[in-house]
């Protein structure tokens, strides 16, 4: 007969949680440059984020790549230089005629995904997928998610190391 034991009060896991604070920290931003109008203000949105939680601006790097196919590969350039200690990445990929834009954004999700895997830098997810540019535009506070998702995670790994 098995005999379970209740977990007691005393039993306090050690938790880790990243903070918000982006002082100290290094970011590279890759945002693509297709649909101008949501993409500047994803880029404005994550930029005054990274600066209002801390960041300065010796600190950040933009770097502007043609759609958003071409994303994944300049967040790689991004983690290779081996300055940044974290990403942030940003597109918008609207709904056209055909599905186009469904295969993208899986394709863009997935190698961001194994990118931030791979290289264990955190890559904040900026990445609209809508079906119409108004929805597009509605949604640029995504630059905001993705500059937080980027800040907090990077000071994450930063605590996990140190133990």
């Amino acid at each position: 007969m098995r005999v379970s034991r209740r977990v007691t009060a005393s039993f306090s896991p050690r938790q880790y949680e990243g903070s918000l604070d982006a002082a100290g920290l290094r970011f590279g931003i890759v945002c693509a440059r297709w649909n101008p109008t949501v993409t500047d203000a994803l880029l404005e949105a994550a930029v005054d984020t990274l600066r209002r939680r801390g960041a300065r601006a010796a600190d950040v790097g933009v770097v502007r790549v043609p759609g958003a196919f071409e994303v994944a590969a300049g967040a790689k350039a991004l983690v290779d230089s081996g300055r940044y200690q974290a990403i942030v990445a940003l597109a918008a990929i609207v709904r056209g005629e055909t599905s186009h834009h469904e295969i993208l954004g899986h394709s863009v999700a997935a190698a961001l995904a194994e990118l931030t895997v791979v290289s264990g830098i955190p890559i904040g997810f900026g990445i609209l997928t809508c079906d119409t540019m108004e929805q597009a535009r509605d949604r640029t506070d995504k630059g905001v998610e993705a500059a937080e998702a980027a800040i907090e995670m990077a000071n994450l790994s930063r605590q996990l190391r140190k133990g």
